[in-house]
C-alpha cells in the first residue's frame, strides 16, 4: 500500500500548467493517491488587482471551473482519481488551512509565489504562513526538471535537539524517504555544519570560543550524523556533512548534486523571532532546488 493516500494541490487562478500541477499528476499516477485541486481565489487580489467587482469575480471563477473539468477529465483518462473545486474568497489562508483540517492530506502541494524582498518587509507571503501553520507535510515547487525527483534530501540538524521538537530529524527522514521510495528516486542525508556558530557561554563573558572546542563538536555532530543515517540505511555515498552557512552550502549542494527536492523541518515560532524567518524560509527563496517542510510546533 502506498503511503499517500491523499493529495492536495493548492492553485491560484492564473496558475494553469505549472511546476506544482506537473508534480501532483506524476505523484498521483505513481502512488495511485487521490488527488484534490483547490483553486483559490482571493476577492482583494483578483488577477494582481485589490477589486471587489463581482463580475470580474464571476468571471474568474466560471473560467477556473472550465479549466478544471477539462484538466480533470484528462486526468481521469489517465487513471488518476481526481476532484476539484474553485474558492472565492477574501483571504485564502483559513480557507486553505480549513482545507487541510477537513481532508487530512497526506501531503500538500503548490507552487512558490516569490514576492520582492520589499513587499516581504510590509506583507507575510502566503508560502511563509503555510510553512509555519500548515500542520501536515507541504511540497512547495518552484521549477521541474522531471515530473518526479529524482534526487531527495533529508536536510537534518543533529545537533542537540530542543526538547520542544525532539525527534524532528526522525520526520524530516522519514517524510524524505517516503517520497523517495514512492518516486524511485536516491535518498541522500545532509548537515550544514557551520563552525562560524560554534561556541559556549560564559556568564558575564558573553560568547567564547575555546582552543579544540570546535573540533570537537563537529566530532560529535558528525557522530550523530552517521548513526542518523545508518538507522535509515542511507549508504555514506549518499551522506554529506559539510561546512559553512546553512543556507549558503545548501544552494551550492542542490546546484552540485542536481538535488530535486529538500526535506526540512519548520518550526512555527511565535513572537519577535518570527521577524527574523527560518531557515526553510530563506531556503524557499535562495536555493535552487523544491521544498518538502515538516511542521514542527514551537512555543517562545
Amino acid at each position: 500500500m502506498s503511503q499517500y493516500q491523499r493529495l492536495f494541490l493548492i492553485a491560484g487562478p492564473t496558475m494553469r500548467h505549472s511546476p506544482a500541477l506537473q508534480r501532483a499528476v506524476a505523484i498521483a499516477k505513481a502512488t495511485g493517491a487521490a488527488l484534490h485541486i483547490g483553486v483559490f481565489i482571493d476577492g482583494f487580489d483578483i488577477l494582481g488587482m485589490m477589486s471587489r467587482h463581482e463580475q470580474l469575480r464571476e468571471r474568474v471563477q466560471q473560467e477556473n471551473q472550465q479549466w478544471l473539468k477539462d484538466e480533470a477529465d484528462l486526468m481521469r483518462t489517465n487513471g488518476i482519481n481526481v476532484t476539484t473545486e474553485v474558492v472565492s474568497t477574501r483571504n485564502a489562508l483559513p480557507e486553505i488551512l480549513r482545507h487541510v483540517t477537513e481532508m487530512q492530506p497526506d501531503l500538500v502541494i503548490k507552487d512558490v509565489h516569490h514576492e520582492s524582498a520589499l513587499k516581504r518587509v510590509f506583507m507575510t507571503p502566503l508560502d511563509f504562513h503555510l510553512l509555519r501553520e500548515c500542520p501536515v507535510p507541504i511540497h512547495l515547487v518552484s521549477e521541474i526538471g522531471f515530473p518526479l525527483p529524482r534526487v531527495v534530501v533529508a536536510a537534518v540538524d543533529p545537533s542537540s535537539p530542543d526538547k520542544r521538537i525532539t525527534g524532528i530529524n526522525d520526520r524530516i527522514v522519514m517524510a524524505a524517504n517516503g517520497l523517495a521510495m514512492q518516486c524511485d528516486a536516491e535518498l541522500h542525508l545532509l548537515h550544514a555544519y557551520d563552525a562560524s556558530q560554534t561556541h559556549i557561554s560564559d556568564a558575564g563573558a558573553g560568547a567564547v570560543t575555546m582552543p579544540g572546542f570546535s573540533s570537537e563538536v563537529r566530532r560529535s555532530l558528525h557522530k550523530t550524523f552517521t548513526a542518523l543515517a545508518d538507522r535509515y540505511g542511507i549508504p555514506s555515498e549518499r551522506q554529506h556533512f559539510i561546512e559553512g552557512p546553512p543556507t549558503k552550502a545548501m544552494a551550492g549542494f542542490a546546484a552540485h548534486s542536481r538535488a530535486d527536492v529538500i526535506v526540512m523541518g519548520n518550526a512555527h515560532r511565535k513572537g519577535l523571532s518570527k521577524l527574523v524567518g527560518s531557515t526553510t524560509e530563506h531556503v524557499l527563496y535562495q536555493v535552487p532546488c523544491n521544498v518538502l517542510a515538516v511542521n514542527a510546533q514551537v512555543d517562545e
